[in-house]
């Protein structure tokens, strides 16, 4: 696989994600917990592609790094909703998949904000 090719399907997961948690979202019960946990997990899940897409048009190295770091936080921050929702709802098998997507994005993500990073000349 290209690095574009690689690029264009992690645009696409990132953007089915997003998609996938506004539709589970839909489903939850409503009360004051859900709705709070809805929109803050809403606005991170779907940051996670918004933030990806931007870090690859982006106009420098550092530019793109700190996009990639963004996106880092926001995939971590879905991460933890996902946890409160568990606590607050229950688990179900949607709920434990999205859970488990989040997690491997932001893996993902890590680990090209790691290989992104500028390496530092070592000091004798």
């Amino acid at each position: 696989m290209t690095n574009r090719e690689f690029r264009e399907e992690l645009e696409a997961r990132t953007t089915r994600f997003a998609v996938a948690v506004f539709l589970f979202l839909r489903d939850l019960p409503y009360d004051v917990s859900t709705k709070v946990i809805a929109y803050q997990l809403g606005k991170s899940a779907s940051s996670i592609g918004a933030n990806y897409h931007e870090a690859n048009r982006s106009e420098s190295r550092d530019d793109f790094v700190h996009k990639i770091a963004i996106a880092v936080k926001e995939a971590n921050e879905s991460c933890y909703w996902f946890k409160v929702l568990v606590g607050v709802c229950g688990s179900s098998e949607r709920l434990e998949l999205l859970s488990k997507e989040s997690i491997e994005l932001r893996n993902l993500l890590q680990s090209i904000q790691k290989n992104a990073r500028p390496t530092k000349p070592h000091h004798s």
